[in-house]
Order: structure tokens, then C-alpha cells, then sequence
């Protein structure tokens, strides 16, 4: 069963863009619409379009180093969405979490407590993203922090939200060989750890 919104749903048209309706796919884990839109093209005509947009809220992400040491600190993780689409493996990831009406560093902070067992004094935000534009709505805020190895707790995640992490330290020379061979696959964490590496973070 479908459930139609009227045009105006959430989106307000402008100049280039003017929304025909709004159809609710799905709204279980997030939230899926399709949406039929005019388009005004940079020819100046208009084209009808049609559009599934996934609302999953937005989100944070953390690459935590050490300077000192030359390390991160990731995690490894089962990702089901990766696993039907051929990759088997628990991922390499940074930190990262759902926003859940918290602000970014909020989020981040008590995200990093709860997946790596570190608290983060001052994560600083360096870009945001859109991760997958085409369909997917989420924004990311990215964020870099240093910390200690006397930092870490056990961290681990939340077995009530599914989440059975593996806390994992590299050297920041492993890791950015790990992404040349293929190990590390994550967008987000292949960003920070390339922002690293061009800002100068940690010794290579």
C-alpha cells in the first residue's frame, strides 16, 4: 500500500524545480519516498522526473590518531547492506552515527564512547558530505581528534542496537595501504583517512 502526500510534502518548489507528488514507499527502519517532480533544465525546458529518495536522518563520522604513536583507532564491523552485495567480510570503519537530534559533536562524542571506548574532548569538524546524493538523503559532518592509547576503554557498541564492534588500532601507514589493496572499502573512512594524510595529521 502506497500512501500519497500532497505536492507541497516537505519539498517547497522554487524556480527550477516544481513537486507533482509525493509517495510514502516505506517507513519501517527509515524512511523511503518516491517523488514526481518537474525540472526545469539549463536549456530552459521542463521534464518530468520521478525520484526514490531514502531518509535515513543525518550523520557524523570520527577518524581519532594518535600523533605520537602514528595510529588510528577504527572499527570492524558486520554491514549486511556490503554482505548481499558480494563483501562477505566485517568492514574497516571509522566511527560514525546517526545525528538522532543531537548536534554533530554531540553525536560524535557519544558515539566514539560508545563504539570505541573513548572520550572526545574537542572533535574538530573539518567538511560535510553528502554520501551517496543520487538517492540517499543523509549529510555527514566529518570530524578528526587526537587520543592516547591511556584513552581507550573497551567500547564495543550497543548489543540492544544490533552492533557488534571490534575495536581495531593501525598504524596510519597500514591503514592508507589497507585502502591501496582494497582492505579498507568504507567511503567515509577512506576520506578522513586521506584528509590525513594531505593535512599532514600523522607521520607516514
Amino acid at each position: 500500500m502506497t500512501i500519497l502526500f500532497p505536492a507541497d510534502d516537505s519539498i517547497a518548489s522554487d524556480e527550477r524545480i516544481r513537486i507533482r507528488n509525493v509517495t510514502l514507499l516505506s517507513d519501517d527502519w527509515y524512511v523511503l519516498k518516491k517523488t514526481t517532480f518537474d525540472y526545469r533544465r539549463s536549456d530552459g525546458i521542463w521534464q518530468t522526473l520521478s525520484r526514490e529518495t531514502y531518509d535515513r536522518g543525518n550523520g557524523a563520522a570520527l577518524l581519532l590518531y594518535d600523533p605520537t604513536r602514528g595510529t588510528v583507532l577504527l572499527t570492524r564491523q558486520f554491514r549486511f547492506p556490503a554482505y548481499v552485495n558480494g563483501h562477505p567480510e566485517p568492514l574497516l570503519e571509522v566511527c560514525a552515527g546517526l545525528l538522532d537530534d543531537r548536534s554533530p559533536e554531540e553525536a560524535i562524542r557519544a558515539e566514539a564512547a560508545e563504539e570505541l571506548g573513548v572520550t572526545v574532548q574537542a572533535p574538530r569538524r573539518v567538511f560535510d558530505a553528502f554520501m551517496s546524493p543520487g538517492s540517499v538523503t543523509e549529510r555527514l559532518a566529518f570530524f578528526v581528534a587526537e587520543y592516547r592509547a591511556a584513552d581507550r576503554n573497551e567500547g564495543g557498541g550497543l548489543a540492544e542496537e544490533g552492533e557488534d564492534i571490534e575495536v581495531v588500532e593501525l598504524t596510519f601507514a597500514d591503514a592508507l595501504a589497507m585502502v591501496g589493496s582494497g582492505a579498507i572499502l568504507d567511503g567515509k573512512t577512506i576520506m578522513l583517512l586521506q584528509y590525513a594524510a594531505l593535512h599532514g595529521l600523522l607521520p607516514r
